[in-house]
């Protein structure tokens, strides 16, 4: 599997589970270390689950959501942890935007509450304290999500931090690479659109989906 696969129009990867069965092979150092492996969801807590199982390690969710522009929901301006952090994409144009944004963060952090009520409703989340600790998603273009993962997880001291992706562009890989300890990234191919092209089958994950993950 090479970046000439999607310059000829064929994707990289057959599905979410080919994906993190791929990931699992590059991560195989982990096995045995009982890494903390955390799904952004939603699309990145399925294959956080075959990670952890793979790994023998244990799954949580790492709650953040992506601030989308306006009439592009798809392309992350920022995101929202669910520390309350907000992180704003560096290349995105801003100017103009407060008003939206002010709306934007409110309505985001409103569906993390819903969320973790939803996952986890009867304990806390998994602390990752002196863990190895492994951020799946499922892809990024901007990076914006899984960095405002990483930095909600530094704080809280974990032995290692690492970013897990199967697919980012170039510049997304190095943004990461100044938060995590190790970047994970399967391919970094410069022509970028939406992370779905990389992908065969690229359907919708639903709640109930991440709570069957969660659940084992």
């Amino acid at each position: 599997m090479n970046q000439q696969d999607t310059a000829l129009g064929r994707p990289l990867f057959r599905d979410r589970t080919h994906a993190a069965a791929l990931l699992l092979e590059r991560l195989a150092p982990y096995r045995g270390q009982h890494p903390l492996v955390l799904g952004i969801p939603r699309g990145g807590v399925p294959m956080a689950r075959q990670i952890a199982d793979g790994l023998g390690g244990e799954l949580d969710v790492v709650l953040v959501r992506k601030l989308g522009a306006p009439g592009n929901p798809e392309y992350a301006i920022g995101a929202l942890s669910e520390a309350g952090d907000v992180s704003l994409n560096p290349d995105a144009p801003l100017d103009g935007l407060r008003d939206y944004l002010q709306e934007e963060v409110a309505a985001q952090r409103a569906l993390l509450r819903e969320r973790r009520a939803l996952y986890t409703p009867q304990r806390k989340p998994v602390a990752p304290e002196g863990r190895v600790v492994i951020v799946v998603d499922d892809g990024s273009a901007t990076g914006a999500t899984m960095l405002a993962a990483l930095r909600t997880l530094r704080p809280l001291r974990p032995k290692t931090l690492i970013a897990a992706l199967p697919v980012c562009p170039p510049s997304t890989a190095a943004r990461l690479e100044r938060e995590a300890d190790r970047v994970v990234a399967l391919e970094t191919p410069r022509s970028f659109g939406a992370v779905g092209a990389f992908y065969r089958r690229f359907g919708q994950v639903n709640d109930d989906a991440v709570i069957a993950a969660l659940r084992g």
